[in-house]
């Protein structure tokens, strides 16, 4: 587990319904607490995400319901989520596009963040899709089930900012995903093609159907697909200002582009 101490002050606080801040203020623990702790930190040790033992994860402004049968959301795509926010900001009355929302944690993001945005959203897995309604309920987004290849054929051409965190992992690369994600995520949001590749190509179509001429895409990817996800873009010859961006760490995070006009 990298982050062991975090990880066992974040399950204490849960099983004492306090924060991780104020365990140093908390003088008791029940025996009853003390034995649900106790087998949440079994549950973490044998590899249990985090955020599906506590039920929630934290995403930029917002706390989304996690669990079973849904990508957990990660700190980098905080950074996605964070660009599409700035475009969406910049236009008056923006609309965007989610695909692949799994949890729901960018399109609940934007819609916090640029409450004038008219936000749409969709998942093709049904378990994830049901987590999506959940966390985006009462926000207005437009959740649809369905494929991001042939989602939203009535916004084509109408689309300011269109957001995907795709799956992204070539094939053979199962035995170096970490256990938490290759053995709890669902496979549909992890693996993509001999390349990885896969779904970021169908991106590169859908988008280039949505957006406004103008509009503008961003996508994560591997860190090791720097140079090959912005090739994707740049290839088709449909998209200029095609930028890849890096991560709090310095590794190729995300890729954006704007579609020519």
């Amino acid at each position: 587990v990298e982050s062991p101490e975090w990880d066992a002050d974040e399950l204490l606080a849960h099983v004492l319904g306090t924060t991780r801040g104020a365990l140093l203020t908390h003088d008791e623990v029940t025996a009853e607490q003390r034995a649900s702790y106790d087998a949440l930190l079994a549950r973490r040790a044998g590899r249990e995400p985090l955020q599906h033992l506590t039920g929630t994860a934290a995403f930029r402004h917002v706390e989304l319901a996690v669990g079973p049968g849904v990508f957990v959301p990660r700190p980098e795509t905080e950074l996605l989520a964070g660009w599409a926010v700035e475009q969406a900001a910049q236009r008056e009355t923006p609309v965007v596009v989610d695909l692949c929302t799994g949890s729901g944690a960018i399109a609940r993001a934007i819609a916090d963040e640029v409450p004038r945005a008219r936000v749409h959203a969709v998942e093709l897995d049904e378990r994830a899709f049901d987590w999506a309604r959940r966390n985006l309920e009462g926000t207005g987004v437009d959740l649809r089930l369905g494929d991001m290849a042939t989602a939203f054929d009535d916004l084509a051409g109408t689309v300011d900012v269109v957001t995907c965190n795709p799956p992204y992992i070539p094939l053979d690369a199962w035995e170096s995903v970490a256990l938490e994600a290759r053995d709890h995520d669902p496979q549909l949001a992890l693996f993509s093609g001999d390349d990885g590749l896969d779904a970021m190509r169908v991106l590169e179509r859908r988008a280039a159907v949505l957006l406004a001429p103008g509009g503008v895409v961003g996508a994560e990817h591997a860190d090791a697909q720097g140079d090959s996800a912005p090739a994707v873009f740049a290839a088709t010859g449909r998209w200029r200002e095609v930028t890849d961006h890096l991560d709090l760490a310095g590794r190729p995070r995300f890729v954006t582009a704007r579609l020519a006009r």
